[in-house]
């Protein structure tokens, strides 16, 4: 019998894993997807948030701060990557300074210590790009932006390596109570006897919640869409740049990304299904906003859009908390932003406070090790002419560039597929190496990719699973960069 059984390896479910693997527990993950990080996680923006935005009288605005505190401690023990490149919420209005008053009072009562108001030519010095016409801006010096799901691939191969094990395209069918806990009902006809259970299944988690037979809420699948730049772009700026938040979220923010790639985005729009599809005018519209934050943005550099959905809960608020009516099964729901930045802070609340409460007995484990090497690290790319040269070396040797956008060795693939968790497709391989994330998405490399993997696993690869399995119908690069100029045009021409 396991002692917890959680449901869900997005950062939340990978986070409590990790801090679970602290003590001398029987643990379980179950997922029902073929990798971790498949849901919110893999399509974020990417932000550890300052931890102003949210209101005190909120659990995500409590926690945000809390768990931001913690990111640099993580990333020295699990290298996933964490910059604290500092934030700010841009105003061009005058009237807009009493909004940021009010963003910088609520997030003192949260807590931060590294925030205030600044003006135009404080602004000019951080950020030479930013439109001239912004009057103020809230600065947050210790935000900043990560990789979601290299960080949960850190998280949960570490708490392997602690003793916790990962069950993949293990969907959960059934939640049965029993006299010493429950018995969660796999697909495959695999049953987990579990003394507890951590529902962090994400936009899923209010089905799961009612097959334990608590149905006290329910989950919107909000859907937000972004354009990723090709990499280098992300000099354009030096902090995360937000416009005013509204109450669908934190406004089109310009971002760059840890490797370097800017990032626009999220719109928001509530749906009642899950819609992971993109779409020009939804692009265009982001695209066209984010302008206002700089007009120095080149749109023939985009090379992929892509949509996250977030999971809104009825009380729009995180749901962390063991269920009123199902003894020992405990609600991680309806996290959405600022999950990301919350997820060490939930972890520990879900550990130390929750499940000791509900009576799990808690031994430290001495033989806890909470290191783990990373499997990439941020770099500058060689010129291509000598990349090239390791482009065409034989596949079988290490130093092989396999990708050659992103000069991802055979030595990285080899070794990103021996830590622990199964890696079955390309799109697994890209998430923890860069492959096929350069200017031309895959094209030269992806076969590469996939014949490596085949002589790893012993059976073939098909290059192109992931597209042909995902049912996604994502706007392609040609499409998006003539829709956006054509539509641009039209607008000076009226």
């Amino acid at each position: 019998m396991y002692d917890v059984v959680i449901i869900g390896a997005g950062i939340i479910g990978t986070s409590i894993a990790r801090e679970l693997s602290k003590y001398k527990l029987k643990v379980a993950v179950v997922e029902q997807s073929n990798d971790v990080a498949q849901g919110a996680t893999k399509a974020n923006s990417a932000i550890v948030h300052g931890g102003y935005a949210e209101a005190h009288s909120k659990l995500k605005g409590r926690l945000c701060y809390q768990g931001r505190k913690q990111y640099q401690k993580l990333d020295d023990e699990l290298h996933f990557g964490f910059d604290p490149i500092g934030s700010l919420v841009l105003a061009f209005d005058e009237d807009q300074k009493e909004e940021l008053q009010k963003l910088l009072e609520n997030g003192k009562l949260n807590g931060l210590d590294d925030i205030s108001i600044i003006d135009h030519d404080e602004i000019m010095k951080l950020e030479p790009q930013v439109n001239p016409d912004v009057k103020y801006a809230l600065y947050c010096e210790g935000a900043g932006i990560t990789s979601p799901y290299e960080m949960a691939i850190a998280m949960m191969e570490n708490a392997i390596h602690n003793g916790v094990e990962l069950f993949l395209e293990c969907p959960v069918i059934g939640i049965n109570a029993t006299e010493d806990g429950f018995d969660v009902l796999c697909d495959k006809e695999r049953v987990l006897p579990t003394k507890y259970v951590v529902n962090c299944a994400g936009i899923n988690s209010a089905f799961v919640s009612e097959l334990a037979g608590d149905d006290s809420f329910t989950i919107t699948p909000r859907s937000g869409q972004y354009l990723l730049m090709v990499r280098g772009t992300g000099e354009l700026i030096n902090n995360v740049l937000f416009q005013m938040p509204t109450k669908m979220g934190k406004g089109i923010l310009v971002t760059p990304t840890y490797h370097g790639n800017l990032l626009l985005g999220p719109d928001a729009i509530n749906e009642e299904e899950a819609s992971r599809d993109t779409h020009e005018e939804r692009l265009f519209r982001i695209f066209k906003e984010a302008l206002l934050t700089t007009d120095k943005l080149n749109i023939k550099q985009f090379i992929r859009s892509f949509t996250g959905v977030r999971a809104v809960s009825s009380t729009d608020d995180f749901i962390i908390e063991e269920s009123k009516v199902v003894p020992g099964f405990i609600n991680c729901a309806g996290i959405q932003s600022p999950g990301l930045t919350s997820s060490p802070a939930i972890a520990q609340m879900v550990v130390n406070e929750i499940l000791p409460k509900a009576g799990l007995k808690l031994e430290e484990n001495p033989d806890f090790d909470p290191n783990r090497k990373p499997t990439i690290e941020r770099k500058i790319l060689e010129p291509m002419g000598e990349a090239m040269k390791k482009v065409e070396l034989p596949l079988s040797d290490p130093n092989c560039y396999v990708c050659r956008c992103e000069q991802v060795s055979r030595a990285t693939i080899d070794d990103a597929m021996d830590r622990g968790i199964p890696v079955t497709t390309f799109d697994g391989i890209k998430r923890r190496t860069r492959a096929g994330m350069g200017w031309c998405q895959g094209t030269f490399c992806r076969a590469r990719v996939a014949a490596v993997m085949s002589e790893k696993l012993g059976y073939e690869i098909n290059p192109g699973f992931d597209i042909e399995h995902s049912g996604i119908n994502r706007v392609g690069k040609t499409d998006v960069v003539k829709y956006v100029e054509e539509h641009l045009k039209e607008e000076a021409d009226q």
